[in-house]
C-alpha cells in the first residue's frame, strides 16, 4: 500500500510537471520588439496592459502600447530610473538611483519624491519594487554608478525595505548579500525577494502590519529583475528567462538571444504576454498564463 501511495504521487507530480510544461507557453518564440537602446530595465504594465520600461544609461523611460505594437519615450530625466511599477491610482513608481530615490509620476509627468534616504542617511541604490496597497517594497543593494558625483557609502547592508502608506519606512529583510529582484502576490500575501549574488530567491509571507514572516528558501537561483503570474508561477531572468512553480520546482526555460536579460513583467491582452527587458532589446511572448 505505501508502495502505491509513494508511485501514485510520483505519477500526480510528474503528470502535473508535464501539464505545467505543456500549457504555460504557447509555441512562439520571444518576438524582438526593438534594440536600439543602451540597457533596458524595469519593465511595469499599465491598467491598459501598455508596458512602461526604462533605458536606465539614457535616463529615459519608454511606452511599448500593445494594440499598435510602437514605442514612444514617456519621459526624459528620470533621475536613472531603474524598476518601475504602477500603484492603485495609475502612478508610475521609479527606483531612482541618481540620488538614490523613490519617485511618483503621474500621467502628466509630475514628478513627486515619495523616498530620499533612511534616517537621514543616503540610500545605496534602489533596484526594484513591488507595491501591495500602497505599501512599497523595494530592494536597495550597492552597484556604483559612473554618474554619481562624490558618493559615500551611509548605509553598509544591503537591505529590503517598506515604505508604508503612512510614510514610514523601515528595514524588513537585512541578511541577504545583494538583494535585486523583489515581486509579490497581495492576494496570498506572498513576497518574494532575489538574491542574486547568493543565488537564492526568499520567499516571505506579510502580516498585516507589513512586516514579513515565515522567511524560507524558494528556489536554488538567482535573478535579476522577475514577476509571478496567477498560477503562481514564478519568472526569474539572467540567463534568458526561467520559470518555477509555486512549489519552487523549474518548469521551463525561454532563452532570450542577448547577453543579459534583466526584467520581465506581463501585459498586452488580458495581462497574457510577457514584455522582457535585456540588454540593448526588448521582446514580448504570448503565453497562455495571465499575470497578476
Amino acid at each position: 500500500m505505501g508502495n502505491f501511495i509513494k508511485v501514485s504521487l510520483l505519477v500526480f507530480a510528474f503528470s502535473s510537471c508535464s501539464t505545467q510544461k505543456r500549457f504555460i507557453l504557447s509555441d512562439e518564440k520571444p518576438t524582438l520588439i526593438a534594440n536600439t537602446f543602451s540597457f533596458t530595465e524595469g519593465p511595469a504594465a499599465n491598467s491598459d496592459g501598455d508596458v512602461f520600461f526604462t533605458d536606465q544609461p539614457n535616463d529615459k523611460i519608454y511606452e511599448w502600447k500593445w494594440k499598435t505594437n510602437n514605442i514612444s519615450q514617456f519621459l526624459d530625466n528620470a533621475n536613472r530610473a531603474n524598476g518601475t511599477y504602477f500603484d492603485s491610482k495609475g502612478n508610475l513608481l521609479t527606483c531612482s538611483d541618481e540620488n538614490g530615490e523613490i519617485l511618483e509620476f503621474n500621467v502628466d509627468k509630475n514628478k513627486t519624491v515619495l523616498l530620499t534616504g533612511f534616517k537621514g542617511k543616503r540610500l545605496n541604490g534602489p533596484n526594484d519594487l513591488w507595491v501591495d496597497n500602497d505599501s512599497i517594497y523595494f530592494t536597495d543593494p550597492l552597484y556604483k554608478r559612473d554618474y554619481w558625483k562624490n558618493f559615500k557609502q551611509a548605509i553598509l547592508k544591503e537591505n529590503v525595505y517598506l515604505r508604508k502608506p503612512n510614510g514610514e519606512t523601515i528595514i524588513v529583510d537585512s541578511t541577504l548579500q545583494k538583494p535585486n529582484g523583489i515581486i509579490g502576490d497581495s492576494k496570498n500575501q506572498n513576497l518574494f525577494v532575489a538574491d542574486i549574488v547568493g543565488g537564492k530567491i526568499y520567499k516571505y509571507k506579510i502580516k498585516k502590519d507589513g512586516t514579513l514572516f515565515n522567511k524560507t528558501i524558494f528556489c536554488s537561483m538567482g535573478s535579476d529583475g522577475m514577476t509571478i503570474d496567477k498560477n503562481g508561477n514564478v519568472y526569474l531572468t539572467g540567463n534568458g528567462v526561467t520559470v518555477f512553480n509555486k512549489n519552487g520546482l523549474e518548469i521551463k526555460h525561454i532563452n532570450i538571444p542577448e547577453k543579459w536579460t534583466s526584467n520581465v513583467t506581463f501585459g498586452g491582452k488580458n495581462f497574457s504576454t510577457l514584455f522582457i527587458t535585456a540588454s540593448e532589446s526588448v521582446y514580448m511572448l504570448p503565453t497562455r498564463m495571465k499575470g497578476l
